[in-house]
């Protein structure tokens, strides 16, 4: 593994101290030595409308274009609200496929994990994403699945990772280096 692949992860929570930013965070501290992970902020995103991305879309919209366009690669950090993804990651995933035929996300190698409170770690989110690949033409990595339930006890008081989750997020993150540099265009 010689080459340094950019990954842009981005996070559907919005909250700063949210759980899924401290996944996302110690992923990019857990990454292998071929990925360099950075966080592609999504909240400053006007909700996607075709009337205002003609000739002079809203600069958030170019910025966060060209941020995950000149990544080699996309992770996707995701809680689960009301069994699908937040509406901010949507809309994010809807502003980088648009202008149609020009969409950011096309070829480049993804992953999703979810993390939740809850028992089933953002199942339906997590779902929901995959298909969204599908259409997006983002080659996702099967396995392993990553759902992180419980997650409210993943990090302790001060954000330190949990040694119990550990294991777990270094499995995905080490997988998905190999993913990467396999299906890498």
């Amino acid at each position: 593994m010689s080459n340094v692949y950019n990954v842009a992860v981005v996070v559907g929570s919005l909250r700063k101290a949210s759980i899924n930013r401290k996944v996302a965070l110690a992923l990019a501290e857990l990454a292998p030595a071929n990925l360099k992970l950075k966080i592609v902020e999504i909240g400053d995103l006007p909700l996607y409308n075709e009337d205002i991305d003609g000739d002079s879309p809203p600069a958030a919209y170019s910025t966060f274009r060209q941020q995950v366009g000149s990544s080699d690669a996309v992770l996707f950090v995701t809680p689960e609200y009301n069994r699908s993804v937040p509406a901010p990651l949507k809309n994010a995933i809807d502003v980088g496929s648009r202008p149609y035929g020009k969409s950011v996300w096309g070829g480049k190698p993804g992953a999703v994990i979810s993390a939740s409170p809850g028992a089933i770690g953002g199942f339906g989110a997590n779902q929901h994403l995959r298909q969204s690949f599908v259409f997006l033409d983002v080659p996702c990595m099967q396995q392993p699945e990553a759902y992180l339930g419980g997650a409210g006890s993943a990090f302790d008081e001060a954000g330190k990772l949990s040694e119990s989750v550990k294991p777990f997020l270094q499995n995905f993150i080490n997988a998905y280096g190999k993913f990467v540099e396999q299906h890498k265009k």
